[in-house]
């Protein structure tokens, strides 16, 4: 596994240490911090940084499109990179996608099983929060 340099805003840290609710200021930093992290994998699989000319340059950037991403702390929006002529591919979201595939197989077991519909929304409401 590669390590990343991580640098926090000192607002950030404002917010966190002082900020009302300690949630939405652990929100920010995850949130942050995921955002870097997938910049920096980004770096990794094009072999360059933003706006630098190598030989060993894979694939050009091409923007980023937001992910929402729901959390213990809240929901978070992520900046998801854009490859031109590739994909870009993160770890980062697959074990939530395999925890998400079970719950979705989950919900469907209990609707073949005869759960009504109304039992199915309140488990979904309340493993999920939304």
């Amino acid at each position: 596994m590669a390590q990343y340099q991580i640098t926090v805003d000192s607002q950030l840290l404002h917010q966190l240490f002082l900020g009302n609710s300690q949630d939405s200021g652990v929100a920010k930093l995850l949130e942050s911090v995921l955002n870097q992290v997938l910049q920096a994998q980004a770096t990794e699989q094009l072999g360059a940084e933003p706006y630098e000319r190598t030989d060993e340059r894979q694939a050009y950037r091409n923007g980023t499109y937001p992910h929402q991403l729901t959390t213990r702390v809240g929901t978070i929006t992520l900046r998801v990179p854009r490859i031109r002529g590739g994909k870009f591919s993160t770890e980062l979201f697959a074990r939530y996608q395999r925890s998400e595939q079970a719950l979705v197989l989950a919900l469907m077991e209990m609707v073949v099983n005869g759960v009504s519909t109304r039992k199915v929304a309140q488990i979904t409401e309340e493993l999920c929060g939304t």
